[in-house]
Protein backbone atom coordinates (compact mmCIF):
# COMPACT_ATOMS: atom_id res chain seq x y z
CA UNK A 1 0.00 0.00 0.00
CA UNK A 2 1.28 3.45 -0.85
CA UNK A 3 1.67 6.56 1.24
CA UNK A 4 -1.52 8.01 -0.22
CA UNK A 5 -3.58 5.20 1.28
CA UNK A 6 -2.25 5.77 4.79
CA UNK A 7 -2.70 9.55 4.53
CA UNK A 8 -6.35 9.01 3.52
CA UNK A 9 -6.84 6.48 6.35
CA UNK A 10 -5.31 8.92 8.85
CA UNK A 11 -7.66 11.70 7.77
CA UNK A 12 -10.69 9.45 8.19
CA UNK A 13 -9.61 8.33 11.67
CA UNK A 14 -8.92 11.92 12.73
CA UNK A 15 -12.27 13.08 11.44
CA UNK A 16 -14.06 10.26 13.28
CA UNK A 17 -12.32 11.11 16.57
CA UNK A 18 -13.18 14.80 16.22
CA UNK A 19 -16.87 14.02 15.75
CA UNK A 20 -17.25 11.02 18.03
CA UNK A 21 -19.39 12.93 20.56
CA UNK A 22 -21.86 14.18 17.98
CA UNK A 23 -25.19 12.34 17.84
CA UNK A 24 -25.63 10.11 14.87
CA UNK A 25 -28.25 11.22 12.39
CA UNK A 26 -30.55 8.31 11.58
CA UNK A 27 -30.99 7.46 7.96
CA UNK A 28 -34.35 8.82 6.84
CA UNK A 29 -36.98 6.17 6.30
CA UNK A 30 -39.68 6.26 3.65
CA UNK A 31 -42.17 7.35 6.33
CA UNK A 32 -40.06 10.30 7.52
CA UNK A 33 -39.29 11.34 3.95
CA UNK A 34 -42.99 11.27 3.10
CA UNK A 35 -43.84 13.28 6.24
CA UNK A 36 -41.22 15.89 5.35
CA UNK A 37 -42.55 16.17 1.81
CA UNK A 38 -46.12 16.52 3.12
CA UNK A 39 -45.09 19.26 5.56
CA UNK A 40 -43.29 21.11 2.79
CA UNK A 41 -46.30 20.93 0.49
CA UNK A 42 -48.74 21.96 3.23
CA UNK A 43 -46.68 25.09 3.86
CA UNK A 44 -47.59 26.17 0.33
CA UNK A 45 -51.32 26.19 1.08
CA UNK A 46 -53.49 29.00 2.36
CA UNK A 47 -53.03 32.77 2.28
CA UNK A 48 -49.53 34.25 2.30
CA UNK A 49 -48.85 37.98 2.48
CA UNK A 50 -46.15 38.84 -0.06
CA UNK A 51 -46.17 42.53 0.77
CA UNK A 52 -47.82 44.19 3.75
CA UNK A 53 -48.90 47.81 3.87
CA UNK A 54 -50.23 49.34 7.10
CA UNK A 55 -52.25 51.97 5.25
CA UNK A 56 -53.33 49.89 2.25
CA UNK A 57 -56.35 51.03 0.25
CA UNK A 58 -56.69 47.77 -1.72
CA UNK A 59 -55.87 44.08 -1.35
CA UNK A 60 -54.48 42.29 -4.43
CA UNK A 61 -54.80 38.50 -4.28
CA UNK A 62 -53.08 36.08 -6.69
CA UNK A 63 -54.59 32.62 -7.31
CA UNK A 64 -52.59 30.02 -9.24
CA UNK A 65 -53.90 27.36 -11.59
CA UNK A 66 -54.62 23.70 -10.93
CA UNK A 67 -51.13 22.61 -11.93
CA UNK A 68 -49.08 25.23 -10.12
CA UNK A 69 -48.45 26.62 -6.67
CA UNK A 70 -48.61 30.02 -5.01
CA UNK A 71 -44.93 30.81 -5.64
CA UNK A 72 -43.75 28.85 -8.67
CA UNK A 73 -46.62 29.92 -10.94
CA UNK A 74 -45.52 33.57 -10.64
CA UNK A 75 -41.72 33.10 -10.62
CA UNK A 76 -39.77 33.56 -13.86
CA UNK A 77 -36.90 31.21 -14.64
CA UNK A 78 -33.71 32.37 -12.98
CA UNK A 79 -35.53 34.65 -10.53
CA UNK A 80 -35.38 33.94 -6.77
CA UNK A 81 -38.84 35.29 -5.93
CA UNK A 82 -42.27 35.75 -7.54
CA UNK A 83 -42.62 39.01 -9.47
CA UNK A 84 -45.63 40.24 -7.44
CA UNK A 85 -43.39 40.16 -4.38
CA UNK A 86 -40.46 42.03 -5.92
CA UNK A 87 -41.72 44.11 -8.87
CA UNK A 88 -45.24 45.09 -7.84
CA UNK A 89 -44.85 46.91 -4.47
CA UNK A 90 -42.98 49.90 -5.97
CA UNK A 91 -45.75 50.30 -8.55
CA UNK A 92 -48.58 49.96 -6.00
CA UNK A 93 -47.40 51.71 -2.84
CA UNK A 94 -50.82 51.53 -1.16
CA UNK A 95 -51.63 47.89 -1.85
CA UNK A 96 -51.39 44.80 0.30
CA UNK A 97 -50.30 41.90 -1.93
CA UNK A 98 -51.32 38.34 -1.13
CA UNK A 99 -51.20 34.92 -2.73
CA UNK A 100 -53.46 31.93 -2.14
CA UNK A 101 -52.21 28.36 -2.41
CA UNK A 102 -54.10 25.08 -2.49
CA UNK A 103 -53.46 21.45 -3.40
CA UNK A 104 -53.30 21.83 -7.15
CA UNK A 105 -52.46 18.16 -7.59
CA UNK A 106 -55.63 16.66 -6.24
CA UNK A 107 -56.12 13.06 -7.30
CA UNK A 108 -57.94 11.22 -4.52
CA UNK A 109 -59.66 7.96 -5.30
CA UNK A 110 -63.43 8.23 -5.05
CA UNK A 111 -63.48 12.05 -4.96
CA UNK A 112 -64.41 13.85 -8.15
CA UNK A 113 -62.42 16.86 -9.29
CA UNK A 114 -65.64 18.83 -9.28
CA UNK A 115 -66.12 18.29 -5.56
CA UNK A 116 -62.50 19.17 -4.86
CA UNK A 117 -62.76 22.33 -6.94
CA UNK A 118 -65.71 23.45 -4.83
CA UNK A 119 -63.71 22.70 -1.69
CA UNK A 120 -60.85 24.85 -2.96
CA UNK A 121 -63.26 27.68 -3.78
CA UNK A 122 -64.89 27.45 -0.36
CA UNK A 123 -61.50 27.44 1.35
CA UNK A 124 -60.42 30.47 -0.69
CA UNK A 125 -63.39 32.46 0.60
CA UNK A 126 -63.00 31.26 4.18
CA UNK A 127 -59.23 31.70 4.50
CA UNK A 128 -59.15 35.03 2.70
CA UNK A 129 -61.97 36.28 4.92
CA UNK A 130 -60.08 35.15 8.04
CA UNK A 131 -56.86 36.85 6.90
CA UNK A 132 -58.59 40.11 6.03
CA UNK A 133 -60.48 40.18 9.32
CA UNK A 134 -57.27 39.56 11.28
CA UNK A 135 -55.68 42.51 9.47
CA UNK A 136 -58.68 44.82 9.86
CA UNK A 137 -59.21 44.71 6.10
CA UNK A 138 -62.52 42.86 5.75
CA UNK A 139 -64.16 45.87 4.08
CA UNK A 140 -61.19 46.81 1.90
CA UNK A 141 -61.66 46.67 -1.91
CA UNK A 142 -60.25 43.47 -3.39
CA UNK A 143 -58.62 42.72 -6.73
CA UNK A 144 -58.00 39.18 -7.98
CA UNK A 145 -55.28 38.13 -10.43
CA UNK A 146 -55.83 34.52 -11.48
CA UNK A 147 -53.98 32.21 -13.84
CA UNK A 148 -55.41 29.41 -15.95
CA UNK A 149 -57.88 27.12 -14.17
CA UNK A 150 -57.35 29.09 -10.98
CA UNK A 151 -59.90 31.41 -12.56
CA UNK A 152 -62.51 28.67 -12.07
CA UNK A 153 -61.66 28.41 -8.38
CA UNK A 154 -62.04 32.18 -8.04
CA UNK A 155 -65.30 32.29 -10.00
CA UNK A 156 -66.82 29.55 -7.87
CA UNK A 157 -65.53 31.25 -4.75
CA UNK A 158 -67.25 34.52 -5.68
CA UNK A 159 -70.48 32.65 -6.42
CA UNK A 160 -70.31 30.91 -3.04
CA UNK A 161 -69.59 34.23 -1.32
CA UNK A 162 -72.51 35.92 -3.10
CA UNK A 163 -74.94 33.18 -2.06
CA UNK A 164 -73.60 32.63 1.46
CA UNK A 165 -75.93 33.03 4.42
CA UNK A 166 -73.10 34.25 6.63
CA UNK A 167 -72.69 38.01 6.35
CA UNK A 168 -68.94 37.95 6.97
CA UNK A 169 -68.38 35.44 4.13
CA UNK A 170 -70.36 37.63 1.72
CA UNK A 171 -67.65 40.25 2.08
CA UNK A 172 -65.34 38.66 -0.50
CA UNK A 173 -67.93 39.14 -3.22
CA UNK A 174 -69.07 42.54 -1.95
CA UNK A 175 -65.50 43.85 -1.84
CA UNK A 176 -64.36 42.49 -5.20
CA UNK A 177 -63.68 45.47 -7.44
CA UNK A 178 -61.78 43.87 -10.33
CA UNK A 179 -60.45 40.61 -11.73
CA UNK A 180 -57.56 39.94 -14.11
CA UNK A 181 -57.91 36.58 -15.84
CA UNK A 182 -54.66 35.24 -17.32
CA UNK A 183 -55.20 32.35 -19.69
CA UNK A 184 -58.42 31.27 -17.99
CA UNK A 185 -60.71 29.18 -20.23
CA UNK A 186 -64.20 30.64 -20.09
CA UNK A 187 -65.95 28.62 -22.78
CA UNK A 188 -65.45 26.23 -25.67
CA UNK A 189 -64.20 22.65 -25.80
CA UNK A 190 -61.19 23.39 -23.63
CA UNK A 191 -61.87 20.56 -21.18
CA UNK A 192 -61.60 17.89 -23.83
CA UNK A 193 -58.56 19.63 -25.31
CA UNK A 194 -56.79 19.86 -21.94
CA UNK A 195 -57.31 16.15 -21.32
CA UNK A 196 -55.19 15.42 -24.41
CA UNK A 197 -52.24 17.60 -23.34
CA UNK A 198 -49.13 15.73 -22.15
CA UNK A 199 -48.62 16.35 -18.45
CA UNK A 200 -45.00 17.36 -18.96
CA UNK A 201 -46.08 20.21 -21.22
CA UNK A 202 -47.82 21.94 -18.33
CA UNK A 203 -44.92 21.51 -15.95
CA UNK A 204 -46.64 18.95 -13.72
CA UNK A 205 -44.08 17.18 -11.57
CA UNK A 206 -46.11 14.35 -10.06
CA UNK A 207 -46.71 11.64 -12.63
CA UNK A 208 -49.85 10.42 -10.86
CA UNK A 209 -51.53 13.65 -11.84
CA UNK A 210 -51.48 12.70 -15.46
CA UNK A 211 -55.13 11.78 -14.85
CA UNK A 212 -55.99 15.25 -13.56
CA UNK A 213 -57.03 16.79 -16.85
CA UNK A 214 -59.06 13.73 -17.88
CA UNK A 215 -60.91 14.00 -14.58
CA UNK A 216 -61.60 17.67 -15.25
CA UNK A 217 -63.04 16.74 -18.62
CA UNK A 218 -65.38 14.21 -16.97
CA UNK A 219 -66.79 16.97 -14.74
CA UNK A 220 -67.61 19.19 -17.69
CA UNK A 221 -71.23 19.72 -16.71
CA UNK A 222 -70.31 21.16 -13.32
CA UNK A 223 -67.57 23.38 -14.73
CA UNK A 224 -69.83 24.69 -17.48
CA UNK A 225 -72.45 25.54 -14.86
CA UNK A 226 -69.84 27.64 -13.04
CA UNK A 227 -69.26 29.58 -16.24
CA UNK A 228 -72.98 30.12 -16.80
CA UNK A 229 -73.70 31.16 -13.21
CA UNK A 230 -70.76 33.57 -13.19
CA UNK A 231 -71.81 35.11 -16.51
CA UNK A 232 -75.32 35.58 -15.15
CA UNK A 233 -73.88 37.27 -12.05
CA UNK A 234 -71.76 39.59 -14.19
CA UNK A 235 -74.79 40.60 -16.24
CA UNK A 236 -76.69 41.51 -13.09
CA UNK A 237 -73.71 43.45 -11.74
CA UNK A 238 -73.29 45.28 -15.06
CA UNK A 239 -76.70 46.87 -14.51
CA UNK A 240 -75.85 47.92 -10.96
CA UNK A 241 -74.00 50.98 -9.74
CA UNK A 242 -70.85 48.97 -9.01
CA UNK A 243 -70.05 46.43 -11.76
CA UNK A 244 -67.01 44.20 -11.38
CA UNK A 245 -64.27 45.37 -13.75
CA UNK A 246 -62.63 42.57 -15.72
CA UNK A 247 -59.68 42.30 -18.09
CA UNK A 248 -58.73 39.04 -19.82
CA UNK A 249 -55.18 38.27 -20.94
CA UNK A 250 -54.55 35.57 -23.53
CA UNK A 251 -51.39 33.85 -24.75
CA UNK A 252 -49.77 34.70 -28.08
CA UNK A 253 -47.26 31.85 -28.28
CA UNK A 254 -47.79 28.09 -28.34
CA UNK A 255 -46.23 25.56 -25.99
CA UNK A 256 -43.76 23.23 -27.70
CA UNK A 257 -45.51 20.21 -29.26
CA UNK A 258 -48.85 21.15 -27.69
CA UNK A 259 -49.63 24.50 -29.26
CA UNK A 260 -51.81 27.11 -27.60
CA UNK A 261 -53.43 25.74 -24.46
CA UNK A 262 -56.28 28.29 -24.28
CA UNK A 263 -57.19 30.03 -27.51
CA UNK A 264 -58.21 33.68 -27.55
CA UNK A 265 -61.87 32.81 -28.14
CA UNK A 266 -61.96 30.82 -24.90
CA UNK A 267 -59.72 33.11 -22.83
CA UNK A 268 -61.80 36.25 -23.38
CA UNK A 269 -65.26 37.38 -22.30
CA UNK A 270 -67.71 39.34 -24.49
CA UNK A 271 -67.89 43.06 -23.71
CA UNK A 272 -64.74 42.98 -21.55
CA UNK A 273 -61.24 44.20 -22.29
CA UNK A 274 -58.87 41.61 -23.83
CA UNK A 275 -55.06 41.95 -24.04
CA UNK A 276 -52.48 39.57 -25.46
CA UNK A 277 -49.19 38.62 -23.77
CA UNK A 278 -46.25 37.59 -25.94
CA UNK A 279 -45.65 34.30 -24.15
CA UNK A 280 -46.99 30.77 -23.94
CA UNK A 281 -49.59 29.58 -21.45
CA UNK A 282 -47.08 28.78 -18.71
CA UNK A 283 -44.82 31.83 -19.10
CA UNK A 284 -47.57 34.41 -19.51
CA UNK A 285 -47.84 34.67 -15.70
CA UNK A 286 -44.08 35.10 -15.16
CA UNK A 287 -42.39 38.47 -15.61
CA UNK A 288 -38.64 38.99 -15.32
CA UNK A 289 -38.49 42.76 -14.99
CA UNK A 290 -40.64 45.86 -14.88
CA UNK A 291 -39.77 46.38 -18.54
CA UNK A 292 -41.74 43.30 -19.65
CA UNK A 293 -44.71 44.44 -21.73
CA UNK A 294 -47.01 42.07 -19.88
CA UNK A 295 -45.94 43.49 -16.52
CA UNK A 296 -46.52 47.03 -17.73
CA UNK A 297 -50.03 46.14 -18.85
CA UNK A 298 -50.93 44.37 -15.60
CA UNK A 299 -49.37 46.96 -13.26
CA UNK A 300 -50.98 49.83 -15.21
CA UNK A 301 -54.41 48.27 -14.73
CA UNK A 302 -53.79 47.70 -11.03
CA UNK A 303 -52.63 51.28 -10.54
CA UNK A 304 -55.71 52.58 -12.37
CA UNK A 305 -58.03 50.56 -10.14
CA UNK A 306 -56.16 51.57 -7.00
CA UNK A 307 -56.50 55.24 -7.94
CA UNK A 308 -60.22 54.79 -8.53
CA UNK A 309 -60.58 53.37 -5.03
CA UNK A 310 -58.56 56.21 -3.54
CA UNK A 311 -60.67 58.77 -5.40
CA UNK A 312 -63.79 57.28 -3.82
CA UNK A 313 -62.13 57.46 -0.41
CA UNK A 314 -61.20 61.12 -0.89
CA UNK A 315 -64.58 62.21 -2.20
CA UNK A 316 -66.72 60.03 0.10
CA UNK A 317 -65.22 60.10 3.59
CA UNK A 318 -66.84 57.59 5.94
CA UNK A 319 -69.66 59.01 8.04
CA UNK A 320 -69.86 58.56 11.82
CA UNK A 321 -72.70 56.11 11.21
CA UNK A 322 -70.41 53.76 9.26
CA UNK A 323 -67.65 54.10 11.82
CA UNK A 324 -70.08 53.20 14.61
CA UNK A 325 -71.05 49.97 12.90
CA UNK A 326 -67.58 49.04 11.69
CA UNK A 327 -68.12 49.93 8.02
CA UNK A 328 -65.68 51.96 5.97
CA UNK A 329 -68.30 53.35 3.62
CA UNK A 330 -65.54 53.54 0.99
CA UNK A 331 -66.76 50.78 -1.27
CA UNK A 332 -70.19 51.33 -2.84
CA UNK A 333 -71.25 47.66 -2.78
CA UNK A 334 -70.76 47.44 1.00
CA UNK A 335 -73.80 48.16 3.10
CA UNK A 336 -75.96 49.01 0.11
CA UNK A 337 -79.16 47.96 1.87
CA UNK A 338 -78.10 50.01 4.89
CA UNK A 339 -77.56 53.04 2.68
CA UNK A 340 -80.99 52.53 1.13
CA UNK A 341 -82.47 52.43 4.61
CA UNK A 342 -80.67 55.66 5.47
CA UNK A 343 -82.13 57.37 2.39
CA UNK A 344 -85.62 56.27 3.40
CA UNK A 345 -85.05 57.44 6.97
CA UNK A 346 -83.84 60.79 5.70
CA UNK A 347 -86.93 61.13 3.49
CA UNK A 348 -89.23 60.21 6.37
CA UNK A 349 -87.42 62.71 8.59
CA UNK A 350 -88.02 65.46 6.05
CA UNK A 351 -91.71 64.56 5.89
CA UNK A 352 -91.89 64.53 9.68
CA UNK A 353 -90.26 67.96 9.85
CA UNK A 354 -92.74 69.34 7.35
CA UNK A 355 -95.63 67.90 9.34
CA UNK A 356 -94.22 69.29 12.58
CA UNK A 357 -93.84 72.72 11.01
CA UNK A 358 -97.41 72.55 9.75
CA UNK A 359 -98.74 71.58 13.19
CA UNK A 360 -96.70 74.34 14.79
CA UNK A 361 -98.04 76.87 12.30
CA UNK A 362 -101.61 75.68 12.82
CA UNK A 363 -101.20 75.97 16.59
CA UNK A 364 -99.94 79.51 16.32
CA UNK A 365 -102.81 80.45 14.00
CA UNK A 366 -105.30 78.93 16.43
CA UNK A 367 -103.83 80.91 19.32
CA UNK A 368 -103.94 84.08 17.23
CA UNK A 369 -107.58 83.61 16.28
CA UNK A 370 -108.57 82.97 19.83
Amino acid sequence: MGKGYFRSLGRRVKNRLLHQNEPLTPKPTEETAAATATATETSLYGVLVWHDCPHATVDVCFVHGLTGDRDRTWTAQGQPDPWPKTLLPPELPNARILTYGYDAYFMTEGVSSGNRLIDHARNLVSELTTNRRANNAENRPLIFIVHSLGGLVTKKGLLLSHDNREDHLQGIFKCTKSIIFMGTPHRGSWMADWAKIPVSALGVVKSVNGRLLKTLASDGELLESIQEDFSRLLRRMAMSETPIEITCFFEELPLPVVGKVVERESATLPDYNAISIHANHREMARFRSNEDRGFKEVSSLLLKWQREVEYVIRTNPPSPFYAEYGLTGHFPRLGRSMRSALVEIRQLTEIFEECRNYVSLATHLGQYQS
